[in-house]
């Protein structure tokens, strides 16, 4: 009854987003205010039924109900409970429900804090957003039903995804869909302003606070997934250029120029025409990730499904969405188009060379995810694609977007001047290039790449915290005086400065490990000892275990450092029966300066076992400086200008007002 129940509420918010898509369209057409106002009672109630839907989903999930064919297919009498919750999104079914939940949360997160949006604007807004979530209930529905009934259900499940089973599943794909997903609110809004054909500053303050929700959880997705990877896969690497960490990271490239072109908007009522192109393109290439992850086109360790008629009704969906879109940005974006002129030497100007970079080195990286694909379309032959591609043109792209991104902040809007700009930056330029000539000296001049990226790191990170400095005149006026500019300096100021604080720790991070880092792989057997990064580990104890529904075999080391014990690590290789699938729990000592990683593999004939050791240094930060860089977004949220709008159109302050209360970039 369960799942009937939860089938039976799909079904009505399928029919509740058709009429939120369609008459308070209608009703902004012909200034009807009582069909506008359906609009957000419409969003309201097909959240509500999908919440209902996908409890019922999750509580066939959490009794262990086989009679319902998904929790047969993904689940098990003797999995952990934890598991039994998060293996409700760990399969195609499950996760389009995810997706579609987050959907309509959005849509009634308009509805009830809209309220300063003019009514047709917000009436406009819904109904895209209502046209989406149709388009997508009608996918679940009718190509992905989590409810169907099994005749004969079985005694257990076939169990989920060992691979999956893993704390980190319950956090990394709700972060990833809430930021794919969020791009659609920025998708809805960009549709709705070309309709009403008006773009203003206003505007661009309630597009921006959606547009950095986004941002913030899609960073910390792609954040969790690295991490993710790193220690479950047993491989050593933190990102592979894989093809589903490739469509994750287009629409973070496309949403932080989405994010920053907003403000240009908000701020100047410049590249108008830009921000909305870039918010159609942003929440198309989160389309295009769902639909890589569900058609099977492209295989990935992270796929969940490998059907073509699914993956062709997510294809037209996106081919709907987005030609429609820009068919309509075609027709109409001459009456929106405009804006103030600014120098070459500005901050607008340094805003779109940011735009152009980011935009350029996603079409780089969608390049590199689907020509194979293009190839094997065309012939019989077959090429991949992978890191030393993404080395050759992807990192060339980013070094000049790396170089200007401090110089932005300190840039004048409309018009500045360059060696005035660069002699307040003397402290930057100057630790920059004692730590570029502190690695040449180091390493007697044979990693000069290794020292210009750490160069670039030190460049960024001592430039985001010298823009503080300078803002609040530490060593030029009284210490209680700058205090006091801390004090009135607003929050979005500082989300910045971590934002871009965190991309240094990461640029860092990855010139270390890359460089530096030390493999040792090699057959061990007890008491046996090997070296890795000046560590000596010995091989103490194998045991078996029996979890839950794994068998375990867990090896113990002894971690030594100059001749003295350090700590003991653990790894193991776990088996489970069910699936027969065998996957690894690898063993991490760090001391958020480097890591010892160690991946136990299978037993040889002369009784020794594989053992895969690294030594990362500088890892740690890799994952430091992407949490930094989402909580800076959070922070920048945390301001009452990025979470309060202006008021409605009819009742707003003049526009200069509401420019001059915009905040600083974020």
């Amino acid at each position: 009854m369960i799942a009937e129940l939860g089938h039976f509420a799909l079904l009505l918010a399928l029919m509740t987003s058709i009429v939120q898509a369609t008459l308070p369209l209608y009703g902004a057409q012909r200034s009807d205010r009582g069909l506008m106002a359906l609009g957000s009672f419409a969003g309201v109630c097909s959240f509500l039924l999908v919440a209902i839907s996908f409890a019922c989903l999750a509580y066939s999930f959490v009794i262990s109900d086989f009679s319902v064919l998904l929790v047969a297919a993904n689940s098990q009498i003797a999995k952990p409970l934890i598991y039994k919750i998060t293996g409700v999104w760990a399969n195609h079914e499950g996760s389009m429900m995810l997706w579609v939940l987050i959907l309509v949360l959005f849509a009634a997160a308009i509805a009830i804090f809209g309220n300063n949006l003019p009514d047709s604007l917000k009436a406009r807004v819904l109904a895209i957003q209502g046209m989406i979530a149709s388009a997508f209930l009608a996918f679940v529905i009718f190509t992905s039903n989590p409810f169907i009934r099994l005749a004969n259900p079985p005694a257990d499940g076939n169990g989920m995804n060992p691979i999956l089973q893993d704390p980190g599943l319950a956090i990394h794909p709700p972060c990833l869909y809430v930021g794919y997903v969020g791009f659609s609110v920025a998708f809805s809004f960009a549709v709705a302003a070309l309709i009403e054909g008006k773009v203003d500053a206003a505007w661009a303050r309630w597009v921006r606070p959606w547009v950095l929700l986004a941002w913030c959880f899609l960073t910390m997705g792609i954040t969790l997934g690295s991490f993710w990877a790193y220690y479950i896969l047993g491989w050593g690497g933190w990102w592979f250029w894989d093809p589903v960490e490739n469509v994750s990271f287009m629409p973070w490239l496309a949403g932080t120029a989405l994010l920053h072109s907003a403000l240009v908007v908000e701020r100047r009522q410049a590249l108008v025409g830009w921000t909305i192109l870039l918010a159609i393109l942003t929440f198309s290439l989160s389309l295009i990730g769902t639909f890589v992850v569900r058609s099977g086109v492209l295989t990935s360790v992270h796929s969940f499904a490998e059907d073509p008629a699914r993956g062709f009704f997510i294809l037209m969906i996106i081919v709907a969405a987005t030609g429609g879109a820009l068919a309509l940005y075609a027709l109409r974006i001459p009456v929106v188009k405009g804006g103030a002129p600014f120098a070459a030497v500005s901050r607008e100007s340094s805003l779109l060379l940011n735009n152009v970079l980011l935009v350029v080195a996603a079409a780089t990286v969608f390049i590199g995810t689907f020509y194979p694909l293009f190839i094997d379309l065309i012939g019989k032959d077959k090429i991949s694609i992978g890191p030393p591609f993404y080395n050759r043109t992807f990192i060339p792209l980013f070094i000049p977007l790396l170089l200007s991104m401090v110089i932005g902040p300190f840039l004048k809007w409309k018009r500045d001047d360059l060696k005035p700009i660069m002699a307040k930056l003397s402290w930057p330029i100057l630790l920059a290039i004692l730590a570029v000539i502190g690695v040449i000296v180091m390493t007697l001049g044979n990693q000069i790449t290794t020292a210009l990226g750490l160069g670039i790191s030190a460049w960024i990170i001592a430039g985001s915290v010298w823009v503080m400095v300078r803002r609040v005149k530490l060593g030029q006026v009284p210490f209680g005086q700058s205090l006091d500019l801390m004090k009135s300096t607003p929050r979005a100021y500082y989300g910045l400065l971590s934002a871009h604080m965190g991309l240094g720790f990461v640029v860092g991070a990855i010139t270390g490990v890359t460089s530096w880092q030390q493999e040792n792989i090699l057959s061990m057997k007890l008491g046996q000892t090997a070296e890795v990064g000046g560590y000596k580990i010995t091989l103490k104890d194998m045991a078996q275990l029996a979890g839950p529904n794994y068998d375990a075999e867990r090896g113990t080391f002894q971690i030594n450092y100059n001749e003295r014990p350090l700590t003991v690590m653990t790894a193991e290789r776990r088996f489970y029966p069910l699936q027969k699938v065998q996957t690894n729990q690898t063993g991490i000592r760090t001391n958020l300066i480097s890591n010892i990683y160690i991946a136990l593999g299978e037993a040889d004939n002369s009784g020794g076992w594989t053992v895969r050791m690294y030594y990362h240094p500088l890892a740690p930060w890799l994952w430091i400086g992407g949490f930094t860089m989402a909580l800076g977004g959070f922070v920048s949220l945390s301001d009452r200008r990025l979470r309060v709008g202006v008021p409605k159109l009819n009742k707003r302050r003049p526009a200069n007002r509401v420019v001059a209360a915009a905040v600083n970039p974020a």
